[in-house]
């Protein structure tokens, strides 16, 4: 196989013409990878998203080919997927106001152009969901907030309402088949691409602690920070040692590690119904 891309969590290789795309251990806060691997991270993340592409299957096509066609010492963390034609743009959906939302929010009122009421807080639930995308930066730069028409100029017009429709149906999906297992989908990223044929599929991953921020629906309570099934757990603790968010970043204590993965077979148990 051939290596195409090493990115903060994935893998990218060629294979026969397809993608073999593998998920690390590694993770990454503010666009920096820290040094310490979370245990069974990639595999918990390959699942989770090869369940959620079963679920959306109606409502998006997405580029799994096979979750056992991968190589031996792969397995369990990597999927074969068809090669797609990334679209140029973080597709994300947001249904409460929290990270850098809520910073946007703070500084303009609005959030990739989208205005928001006055008075919300953090955690505050919007009062519909909204698209706001932004950038794909390259590793260890950031993502910036980008209006809706920026993606029309990017991308066109046609495939800019695409991406608007599919971003939030996947939300809208997503969150009512979480919310019945009591979990609060606040925000999510997406990524998409076009196949050979021209289909716009869902790529990457899909709804995941890495992609999406989970609150516990029995716990939340807006004007705080709440507690989080997602890396934000890992974000807080970074925050809290002084850490300037440059690298290198700190080691990752054991305790921090032990309970990052707790939280994120928490969400897959919670989610799925299936026994990690």
């Amino acid at each position: 196989m051939k290596l195409l891309h090493s990115g903060k969590v994935r893998d990218v290789y060629e294979d026969r013409g397809d993608i073999i795309l593998v998920a690390s251990d590694r993770i990454s806060v503010y666009d920096v990878i820290l040094p310490t691997p979370i245990p069974d991270k990639g595999k918990i993340l390959t699942r989770l998203s090869l369940w959620w592409f079963d679920q959306l299957a109606d409502v998006v096509p997405n580029h799994v080919i096979s979750a056992t066609d991968v190589p031996e010492e792969f397995a369990g963390r990597a999927v074969r997927c068809r090669m797609l034609d990334m679209v140029a743009v973080e597709c994300i959906a947001r249904g409460y106001l929290a990270g850098s939302g809520l910073q946007e929010y703070r500084a303009s009122g609005s959030v990739s152009g989208v205005a928001l009421p006055e008075g919300l807080m953090e955690g505050s639930k919007l009062p519909e969901p909204v698209f706001t995308p932004t950038t794909k930066a390259a590793l260890g730069a950031h993502d910036e907030f980008i209006t809706y028409d920026d993606v029309a100029t990017r991308e066109g017009a046609e495939t800019a309402e695409e991406l608007r429709r599919l971003t939030l149906e996947v939300y809208r999906r997503g969150s009512e088949l979480a919310a019945e297992r009591g979990i609060i989908i606040a925000d999510t990223k997406l990524e998409f691409g076009r196949a050979a044929d021209g289909a716009l599929l869902l790529g990457d991953e899909v709804l995941t602690s890495d992609s999406s921020r989970f609150w516990p629906a029995a716990q939340w309570e807006p004007g705080r920070p709440q507690y989080a099934f997602d890396k934000q757990f890992v974000r807080d603790w970074a925050v809290g040692t002084g850490w300037d968010k440059k690298e290198p970043a700190p080691e990752v204590p054991e305790a921090i590690v032990d309970a990052t993965r707790s939280r994120y077979v928490e969400a897959y148990e919670a989610l799925t119904g299936e026994s990690w």
